[in-house]
């Protein structure tokens, strides 16, 4: 749900999930993100809806942007399966505390004699619009999105701007079930891009009785991922992946962590009729 608003309510049980993730450890200032969604699905007027609440904390150098959206989602059968299309609004608040390094050169100039350059600490509200389109069936699901639809301008301080410039996504996958039923495998691949720069990332997990699972992906010309889960009890999930870089970076940082915590609960109640003893017990 962080990038295609469409999932919400795809799932019948309400999930939440918590992730953190530390890109390229060992490097002083690393990008940090941390994000907690929830999304449920709902009846009204005897139409299938979705809706869900997601907060992302994106912590890189002397930038951090926290934002807060909510989403909404029609669903609707569509052949085998169900399709929901789903938009967000949220609010993205952008702060930057600034200390610039200048090396002592006339060559360099300092940013205070830029007014192009932020200075000092900023601090800036914009709202934020994303929309998704997101088809699955049993084993089969296909999703495409777009975030920052409006491509929200920052007005920083003096003439000094910037912008958040539109994000596209496409994501696809299969669930195979293996000759020992307790197995599956799970290919999968995602496309995203600014329509500047697009990367790739395709890899596959394998699945043990949705209890334990594991995979591997590749990110083109970024990294090899790892990853690896398991539910502890009762449908909390816990997960982690790894990030070796195959780019020259590898040779100073000590890669990326990943971790996931989900939990689902069906919003069905299972009653079960049985006998008393007592006739006050109805």
């Amino acid at each position: 749900m962080m990038f295609n608003p469409g999932y919400a309510g795809s799932k019948d049980a309400i999930c939440a999930t918590a992730l953190n993730r530390q890109q390229w450890a060992g490097f002083d200032d690393a990008p940090v993100t941390s994000a907690f969604s929830i999304s449920s699905p709902f009846r009204l007027f005897g139409a299938e809806h979705g809706a869900g609440l997601h907060i992302m904390n994106d912590q890189a150098g002397f930038q951090n942007n926290l934002g807060i959206s909510l989403t909404y989602a029609y669903r609707t059968n569509a052949g085998p399966g169900k399709i929901g299309v789903g938009a967000s609004f949220g609010l993205i608040n952008n702060s930057l505390d600034a200390e610039w390094v200048v090396p002592e050169s006339d060559h360099h100039t300092h940013p205070s004699s830029d007014p192009s350059i932020p200075a000092g600490n900023e601090s800036i509200l914009i709202p934020d619009f994303s929309f998704g389109l997101y088809y699955n069936t049993d084993q089969l699901y296909f999703g495409l999105s777009a975030t920052h639809i409006t491509e929200p301008v920052l007005e920083y301080s003096g003439s000094a701007t910037s912008f958040l410039s539109r994000h596209y996504y496409m994501t696809a996958g299969y669930s195979f079930v293996l000759d020992n039923p307790g197995f599956e495998l799970m290919p999968s691949v995602m496309v995203q891009s600014d329509g500047s720069i697009s990367q790739v990332s395709v890899g596959g997990q394998i699945n043990y009785d949705n209890k334990l699972w594991g995979g591997l992906y590749y990110r083109s010309g970024s990294a090899i991922v790892g990853m690896a889960g398991l539910e502890i009890f009762n449908g909390i999930q816990l997960g982690y992946s790894y990030d070796f870089a195959t780019s020259s970076i590898n040779r100073h940082s000590k890669g990326s962590h990943e971790f996931v915590l989900r939990y689902c609960f069906s919003l069905s109640i299972d009653r079960t009729t049985g006998s008393h003893k007592s006739i006050r017990i109805l």
